[in-house]
């Protein structure tokens, strides 16, 4: 059995020789109240940093039983502990040396509570994954800094952050119960007949559009529905709540610029993941598999059957398997609905702000001037409510500039200094009193949602000398081999570490069920199959990924922006009901 005090020896052993050193001490070793796993040792102080994680057996970390009974409360507790693991490495070991030395660092979460693979918490253990900086002085090896910093430092962390009696209670019983709660209000919804929830007190502007956490002060109004669309449920935790409830269907949310229409839409875009105490957006949730759509000039589209919204295009190009390297707003917008349909959602999110205007209206003056005849668009408008009675799809659309879609609402939001009104009866009543004399433009039913089967060949990742050559950038970037696939216009990717298991998950892919024969819904079940038999770590087989769950639409958002994908039909066809 290796000691700590044996990796302290080895350590000191190793001063002053070549950074490279540094590899001979992976391995395990046994503290007095974990165990230390190093699993890789970056070959340079300027490298990707060394990986290990830290076991602690639930004999030593004593959490109770109810923390982590069940999956939603679990993932509470682990996020908790990421952010408590996170705040005590920024103290635990003062930077000195070269490149990233003294290194300290977990993938701390931000305001949407995900599973992660830097914390998993099991009946026998508590595991984290840690990143951490060897020290060096140029490229020679700090040995005796190395040895003070992962047997006296981070014993000290493990301590601080990752035993029970060392949390606060009171804050990780807030995690667990926010995380329980809003996934059973979000599994209510369904059967109350509801896309979405928005409980009464909630606070939904953010700081910025690069800052989620919740705008403070005295201007900020929190939330207070309108009583038509008053729903009380009962949670586990919080007890009776109340809020607005959003009735499936049609349902647009209109007021003057600036009086928080698109702050609203954007709390209901992220309420498909659940949020940390303190958000303000706890229990703001939405059905699990809506999407928000827009506009997407210039984006690759393969194959995708986006005949309901555009047909007859001059020179006789055909819509039922359209590919575009450079689709158009009105195109790229009818191929993100499509793709949404194609993985199977409920809901539809759309801001006009972001929307391709001739997609989602021609109005009764541009009918009389461009002739249905000449017009390849079928516009949104048309198309809505087909969506919902042909496949049980919502739609929640913001909308300040056409009172044309009065006529197919269901229910209308008002927003007026950030205060919601009920504006139903009015829409309908100057719907009934000012007709807008336009004439529906959908030729036919909505139809059938058609699959598509990658090809194998198409998913290539080699780069160079390399097999795989896959790598992330931020939020928002992939290189996949010599592609790289820009998810900018991806508004529910909200965490890095996603992008991470999205890059990865593509990989596993090719190798594992890319056949040409599986479509890609099936490609997408088997992904999330794996994951939840093997973890997220199983997509890789390198230790230390630093990866957070997503959703298959934006598994599947990735793929369908990779410029080299190319597809085929499926014989069958499914719908979104």
């Amino acid at each position: 059995m290796t000691t700590a005090q044996d990796l302290r020896r080895h350590l000191h052993s190793l001063d002053g020789r070549n950074y490279k050193a540094y590899k001979a001490v992976r391995g395990h070793y046994t503290f007095d109240q974990f165990t230390l796993f190093i699993d890789y040792v970056q070959g340079d102080p300027f490298a990707a940093p060394s990986r290990l994680r830290v076991r602690v057996p639930q004999t030593v970390a004593r959490y109770p039983e109810e923390t982590y009974e069940n999956d939603s409360r679990r993932i509470g507790l682990e996020n908790y502990l990421a952010t408590a693991v996170a705040a005590a490495a920024e103290t635990a070991v003062s930077r000195h040396g070269s490149g990233k030395s003294g290194l300290l660092a977990i993938d701390a979460p931000g305001q949407t509570m995900l599973p992660r693979s830097c914390l998993q918490v099991t009946p026998e253990f508590v595991e984290a994954q840690i990143a951490v900086g060897l020290p060096a002085q140029g490229r020679r090896v700090l040995g005796r800094s190395a040895a003070q910093m992962l047997c006296d430092d981070l014993p000290q962390l493990v301590a601080q952050s990752l035993l029970y009696a060392s949390n606060d209670p009171q804050a990780i019983a807030q995690y667990t119960a926010t995380a329980e709660d809003a996934d059973f209000l979000r599994s209510q919804l369904k059967m109350r007949g509801l896309v979405a929830f928005i409980a009464d007190g909630a606070i939904l502007p953010r700081r910025s559009g690069v800052d989620e956490r919740p705008l403070r002060g005295p201007n900020v109004i929190p939330w207070q529905g309108p009583a038509a669309f008053q729903t009380h449920v009962t949670l586990p935790n919080a007890g009776e709540v109340s809020g607005t409830g959003i009735p499936a269907g049609v349902t647009l949310i209109v007021g003057g610029g600036f009086h928080g229409k698109s702050t609203l839409l954007n709390a209901l875009t992220h309420g498909v993941y659940n949020h940390k105490p303190g958000d303000g957006r706890e229990l703001v949730v939405t059905v699990e598999n809506g999407v928000k759509i827009r506009a997407e000039d210039g984006r690759s589209v393969s194959q995708v059957d986006i005949s309901p919204f555009i047909n007859n295009l001059p020179f006789g190009q055909q819509t039922q398997q359209f590919s575009s390297d450079n689709a158009s707003g009105s195109t790229s917008q009818a191929a993100n609905i499509m793709e949404a349909l194609e993985v199977g959602t409920h809901l539809l999110l759309i801001d006009e702000d972001t929307a391709a205007t001739n997609f989602m209206i021609r109005d009764r003056r541009m009918q009389q001037l461009v002739p249905k005849v000449q017009e390849p668009i079928t516009p949104f408008i048309d198309r809505v409510r087909q969506l919902f009675s042909e496949h049980g799809v919502s739609t929640i659309l913001v909308i300040g500039g056409s009172g044309d879609y009065f006529d197919v609402a269901d229910q209308v939001i008002g927003l007026e200094n950030y205060q919601p009104h009920d504006l139903t009866a009015a829409a309908q009543t100057i719907a009934s009193q000012h007709p807008t004399g336009r004439s529906s433009e959908a030729p036919a039913p909505f139809g059938p949602v058609r699959l598509r089967v990658p090809l194998p060949r198409s998913l290539d990742a080699r780069k160079g000398r390399h097999d795989t050559n896959v790598k992330t950038r931020g939020l928002h970037t992939i290189q996949f081999g010599t592609e790289t696939i820009d998810l900018s216009a991806v508004a529910q990717l909200v965490d890095p570490s996603q992008t991470r298991a999205i890059a990865a998950a593509l990989v596993w892919a090719k190798e594992k069920v890319v056949d040409g024969k599986r479509p890609l819904s099936a490609i997408l079940r088997q992904i999330q199959q794996q994951i939840a038999t093997h973890g997220l770590d199983s997509l890789s087989p390198y230790p230390g990924n630093d990866f957070a769950a997503c959703r298959p639409h934006e598994l599947a958002a990735a793929l369908n922006r990779l410029r080299s994908l190319q597809t085929k039909p499926e014989q069958s066809t499914t719908s979104s009901a």
